[in-house]
């Protein structure tokens, strides 16, 4: 089967899963690939982008060991370090986004969990920006508690992001401090207090093709809509430092092969984008129908405008 018969197949009704021959995937000719996912983003998606931006609100000092980060304390980089936002910096950054056009703001903290302390000024500072703004709320805190993810459904939060980076084979080789399943667990209370959940994860990490199809089979049991794809950017100072970048061509085939395993969702482009040409246009043509933009921590080179300006002449529409 080529990869053009296989997409209008998934327009038609058909669901990849673990019972197929993936591996197919990784060796179909690329330019047919990437125009196949093309044809199902445009019948699942249509020519609509999401573009939502992300506040560091507290950085650094974290005590998991997850090998590609910054802001590990196991790791020795150059991360800013710095505690819990104030509402009213975070409110002036919010507005100032929701000005350019975004859609969607999130609140990411470093660390497994806020302290209850943090979480109570979190709870604050979104009173404050559902006040103030119309921006869709989401956040990215660790691991919370039900009643956690109540709250923050309450206040307002329709979206909760919590990556699960990569397969559950290769998940052990990137991080000890916590499991797989500990991130499965959390975005399943996330989803039972009725927010949405937003959970990709980076490639480029030494995992394999398979584990990349196994992790977007994972993303789509969980019924995940909005899957960010992070390709890694070696942070010196961290374990992965001295790793290989990824090619363009790497990085479009797994987009394309997310959008053909989770035809319905967002694929997000995330940290990375700087590795592509024109930071990713082409991507918008290969499955991806959603960015995070603005000032990123991994990504460079691109701004709120300048994306504005880069999906308009594709003709999509924010």
């Amino acid at each position: 089967m080529n990869s053009l018969t296989l997409a209008n197949e998934i327009v038609d009704g058909r669901v990849l899963s673990y019972e197929d021959k993936l591996s197919i995937l990784i060796n179909m000719d690329l330019t047919d690939l990437l125009q196949g996912a093309d044809i199902i983003r445009k019948h699942f998606v249509g020519d609509r982008v999401d573009l939502c931006t992300i506040l560091n609100a507290r950085s650094g000092l974290c005590g998991e060991n997850c090998k590609f980060c910054a802001q590990s304390r196991h790791h020795k980089t150059a991360c800013e370090v710095y505690e819990l936002m104030d509402s009213e910096s975070v409110i002036k950054e919010a507005l100032a986004n929701e000005e350019e056009g975004v859609n969607r703001f999130a609140l990411v903290t470093s660390g497994h969990s806020p302290s209850d302390s943090d979480f109570e000024k979190i709870i604050h500072i979104y009173t404050k920006l559902k006040e103030k703004c119309n921006l869709n709320l989401c956040a990215s805190l660790g691991f919370l508690s039900l009643d956690q993810f109540k709250r923050l459904h309450d206040v307002g939060i329709t979206n909760y992001h919590n990556n699960i980076e990569t397969s559950r084979g290769f998940f052990p080789e990137i991080c000890t401090s916590h499991t797989f399943d500990d991130k499965i667990a959390n975005i399943k209370r996330a989803q039972k207090a009725g927010l949405t959940v937003c959970s990709g994860g980076i490639i480029g990490m030494g995992e394999s093709w398979e584990d990349r199809i196994d992790m977007a089979l994972t993303l789509k049991d969980l019924g995940i809509t909005s899957i960010p794809i992070n390709s890694l950017m070696p942070i010196p100072g961290t374990p992965l430092e001295n790793l290989p970048r990824l090619t363009e061509d790497d990085i479009l085939r797994t987009i394309a092969i997310f959008r053909y395993i989770n035809p319905k969702a967002d694929i997000r482009l995330a940290g990375g984008r700087a590795l592509m040409k024109e930071n990713g246009k082409v991507a918008f043509c290969s499955g991806a129908s959603a960015s995070i933009t603005g000032n990123m921590l991994t990504t460079c080179g691109s701004t709120i405008k300048t994306d504005k300006e880069m999906l308009k002449s594709l003709g999509r529409k924010l």
